[in-house]
C-alpha cells in the first residue's frame, strides 16, 4: 500500500522516524507481547477481521497494534484522548505500518469525536476500547453494527463502569471483555505502573516537592493504592476520601488518614482524583483548598476535578508553564490545575512503562483472540479472562525476567485435591 493511499489525520508524517524509534524501544522491554506476537503471526488468528482500536496513542500501544496486526487484523487506531497522543508514534504507524491513525496532540473535542467516528466507519469485527468510547457511540449512533461486532474489550475502570450499567440495563450489543478485572492488568498495571506515572505527570508538569506535603488521594482502588503508596515513599502524608467502608477500612488499616473530602479539601497540599466518577471534587471544595494548592486528575475523563464550574468562581487563569494553570480566585486565593483536568500521567509525562504495558496490553491481544474464538457461544454480557490465561501472561513475565517457580509434586496435587485427612 503507498503512503498516499492511507487515509489518516496526524500532525505531520515527517516525525515518522523518531516515532519508529521510539517503538522499537518500547517493544525491547514488552516481551510477553513480543512472545505472543511470534505465535500470532504463526497462527493468523485475526485474518480478515477489522479491528477498530481507541486506545492512548503512545508507543506502547503501537507495539499492540502492530502485533494485532500481524495476527491478520487490518487496524485503523484513534485516540483516547485529545492531549495524550504522541504525534511522532502516530506517523510512524502510518508510514512504516500502513495503520490509518486519527490523532493529534491537542486535538479539539469535535475533532476527537470525528476521529471516533472514523473508527467506527471502519466496520469494525472487533474493538479495543479505552473509556467505552467507540462502543459507546456504536451503539448510540451505528446499532446497525451491533450484530456484525464479534466483541471488544475495555482497558479502564471507567469502560468497565460504563459496560457494566449497559449490562444491567439490558442494552449492551455484544461480548466484552473487562481487560481491567484481570490480575496481571490491574495488580501490575494500575498499582504499580499508574502509582509511578501519575507523579511523574505531576513532577514534570510542576516540579514540586512531595515530600512533607499532605496529599490527598480521592479513590482507593487499584489505581488509588498505587498512587498513594507511591506519595508515601516519597515522604508524603497521605489521605484518602472513599465511598466504599471496605476499601476506606482496607486504607485506615494500611496507615493512611480517612476522611470525607470536604474535610480533606482544608488540609492538602496536593490532591489527585483517581476514582473515575464525576465531580468527586467539586467547585465547593475547590474553593475551600488552601491558597496555592495542586490538583490533578489521574481518571480517564476530565469531569473528575469540576474545572468547568470552578471558571465562573475565576478572575483570572494563568498559563505558568506547559501543563500548569493558576486560576486566580475571586476569593482571593490561587489554585493550580495540572492538565486542565485531564490525565496527568498520560498529558505531562508518558504513561506507564513500557515493562507495565506489556502485561496490560498482552490481556488486550489475548482479549481479543477470547472473542474471535468463542464467536456465536458468548452472551451479550461483560466477561474476565479466564484465570489460566492470566496465569499463562504471568509465567511468560517470569521467564522473561529469568524468575523460576516451585510446582507441586504430584502428592501435593493429590492432597489439595482431596478432602480427606490420611
Amino acid at each position: 500500500m503507498l503512503l498516499a493511499d492511507i487515509k489518516c489525520d496526524i500532525k505531520d508524517i515527517n516525525l515518522a522516524e523518531q516515532g519508529k524509534k521510539q517503538i522499537d524501544w518500547a517493544f525491547k522491554d514488552m516481551p510477553v507481547l513480543k512472545a505472543i506476537r511470534d505465535r500470532f503471526i504463526k497462527e493468523q488468528p485475526f485474518r480478515g477481521l477489522k479491528l477498530s482500536a481507541c486506545v492512548h496513542v503512545t508507543k506502547e500501544t503501537a507495539a499492540l497494534c502492530t502485533v494485532m496486526q500481524a495476527g491478520g487484523a487490518d487496524a485503523v487506531l484513534v485516540a483516547s484522548n485529545p492531549l495524550s497522543t504522541q504525534d511522532d508514534v502516530a506517523a510512524a504507524l502510518v508510514k512504516f505500518y500502513n495503520i490509518p491513525v486519527y490523532a493529534i496532540a491537542g486535538e479539539t473535542v469535535d475533532q476527537y469525536k470525528q476521529h471516533i467516528i472514523e473508527a467506527i466507519n471502519h466496520n469494525p469485527d472487533v474493538v479495543i476500547d479505552d473509556g467505552c468510547d467507540i462502543v459507546s457511540m456504536i451503539h448510540d449512533k451505528r446499532p446497525d453494527l451491533l450484530g456484525k461486532i464479534i466483541g471488544s474489550t475495555e482497558e479502564t475502570t471507567t469502560g468497565i463502569i460504563r459496560l457494566q450499567a449497559m449490562e444491567k440495563q439490558g442494552t449492551l450489543g455484544f461480548p466484552a471483555v473487562g481487560v481491567n478485572t484481570s490480575l496481571t492488568k490491574h495488580l501490575y498495571d494500575n498499582r504499580y505502573g499508574t502509582g509511578q506515572s501519575s507523579f511523574d505527570g505531576v513532577l514534570r508538569a510542576a516540579n514540586i516537592l512531595i515530600a512533607g506535603k499532605t496529599v490527598v488521594v480521592s479513590g482507593y482502588g487499584w489505581c488509588g493504592k498505587g498512587v498513594a503508596l507511591r506519595a508515601k515513599a516519597l515522604g508524603a502524608n497521605v489521605i484518602v476520601c472513599e465511598v466504599d467502608p471496605l476499601k476506606a477500612l482496607e486504607a485506615a488499616m494500611e496507615g493512611y488518614r480517612v476522611m470525607p473530602i470536604e474535610k480533606a479539601s482544608l488540609e492538602g497540599d496536593l490532591f489527585l482524583t483517581v476514582t473515575g466518577d464525576k465531580h468527586v471534587i467539586d467547585v465547593k471544595h475547590l474553593l475551600a483548598m488552601k491558597d496555592g494548592a495542586f490538583v490533578a486528575n489521574v481518571g480517564h475523563f476530565d469531569w473528575e476535578i469540576n474545572v468547568g464550574d470552578l471558571k465562573t468562581h475565576t478572575r483570572e487563569i494563568k498559563q505558568i508553564r506547559p501543563n500548569l494553570e493558576e486560576y486566580i480566585l475571586d476569593n482571593g486565593k490561587s489554585i493550580y490545575v495540572l492538565c486542565e483536568g485531564r490525565l496527568v500521567n498520560l498529558i505531562a509525562a508518558e504513561g506507564h512503562p513500557a515493562s507495565v504495558m506489556d502485561m496490560s496490553f498482552a490481556n488486550q491481544a489475548l482479549g481479543i483472540e477470547f472473542l474471535v474464538k468463542n464467536k456465536g457461544k458468548l452472551e451479550n454480557k461483560l466477561y474476565t479472562l479466564p484465570y489460566e490465561v492470566d496465569v499463562k501472561i504471568a509465567q511468560l513475565k517470569l521467564d522473561s525476567m529469568g524468575i523460576a517457580i516451585d510446582k507441586l509434586t504430584k502428592e501435593q496435587e493429590e492432597y489439595l485435591n482431596s478432602w480427606k485427612i490420611d
